[in-house]
């Protein structure tokens, strides 16, 4: 059997020493520009594949990759515009680092890859159950931890988003219309089938539970007591059927509050299919403003969030937690901002 090739023998090939030998992969600084050309091509004449990334990692005392642990599977991750986004930011902000970006997904999935089991330097918890499984593995490891759009941990800096905010300014937006009948279509807490509307509070997601808040502080301030309903994040019927089921209603809603930008959009086909045009007999406001906002018809009223930065500053603040520098903010909340487009009108005289 042939010998591996290693860094000692094209060092004695070349007639130089390993670290020399090292210097030409890692450090090429270090060497003259036609000696590291002719290591190289001696290390590639003798079929060398590179440093093994775990010797290098090993002697580094660091493995050069950031995990970001996400809530749903890949699969659901890549479908979802706003989780594609943030996903974008961050790989981006780890690569001009020159870190690698591994994602980890929480449960027991197929392609679920258990926290305990991922080597990296740090990671990001994103949308996560700051009590679930993974993240205790992660706390356990002792690695430097940010959370974004979640409930806030104590040994962690977290970015999250006025949530609250945005969506009293939108249901706020709605009441200046005219409108007094008006909807709230929420994310149903994942992993409880049977919950509802009075749910949400307790069991779902932060920006679910925020979104909610912020649109009964404006409606109650109102003397306004809103139509609700809840939807599963998948499939994307699930948010039809529910917006179907409130405009089915006798006194159906004349403007409609929705937990995302893509439960607005099934809430237009619902919309459509009950021969109800938009914005003349329904309003419909949508969050996060993803590019799915300006490509519906009519265009979306949405709340904007900066996803982009959202995922900047968290790499941001996992750098500096990682390299124990001090942070100039710990809980990092961006601010949100109401998007008017032609999805929304004055209420209908007659709804």
């Amino acid at each position: 059997m042939r010998s591996p090739v290693t860094l000692q023998s094209i060092a004695d090939r070349v007639g130089v020493s390993r670290m020399t030998v090292s210097n030409a992969f890692s450090r090429p600084d270090k060497l003259s520009a036609e000696l590291r050309e002719r290591i190289l091509a001696t290390a590639d004449e003798m079929g060398y594949v590179g440093p093994n990334p775990s010797a290098r990692a090993l002697a580094r005392g660091r493995t050069g990759t950031v995990g970001l642990l996400l809530t749903d599977s890949l699969s659901e991750a890549f479908r979802d515009p706003v989780a594609t986004e943030f996903l974008v930011a961050v790989a981006d902000e780890l690569s001009d680092r020159d870190l690698a970006l591994t994602l980890i997904t929480s449960g027991s999935g197929a392609d679920a890859v258990p926290a305990r089991d991922v080597s990296m330097d740090g990671a990001l918890v994103y949308v996560c159950q700051k009590d679930s499984e993974d993240v205790h593995w992660l706390r356990k490891r002792g690695l430097p931890l940010v959370t974004v759009d979640q409930e806030v941990m104590d040994d962690a800096p977290s970015v999250n988003v006025d949530d609250a905010s945005g969506a009293e300014a939108a249901a706020q937006y709605l009441l200046d219309l005219g409108h007094r009948r008006i909807g709230l279509l929420n994310l149903r807490p994942t992993g409880h089938a049977d919950a509802g509307p009075d749910d949400v509070e307790t069991l779902a997601n932060p920006p679910a539970a925020e979104r909610n808040r912020g649109w009964r502080r404006a409606l109650s301030a109102a003397g306004v007591e809103p139509l609700a309903a809840v939807a599963a994040f998948r499939p994307v019927e699930a948010a039809y059927d529910a917006a179907l089921a409130l405009l089915e209603r006798p006194d159906r809603p004349t403007g409609l509050l929705c937990f995302s930008d893509a439960y607005a959009a099934q809430a237009i086909r619902a919309a459509e299919s009950l021969g109800l045009r938009v914005p003349e007999d329904l309003s419909v406001v949508g969050f996060d403003d993803s590019a799915l906002a300006v490509t519906v018809r009519p265009p979306l009223t949405t709340v904007r969030q900066p996803i982009a930065e959202k995922g900047t500053r968290a790499v941001r603040a996992l750098l500096a937690r990682m390299a124990g520098e001090p942070l100039r903010e710990e809980r990092v909340v961006l601010p949100t901002e109401l998007v008017v487009r032609d999805s929304t009108g004055p209420a209908p005289a007659q709804p």
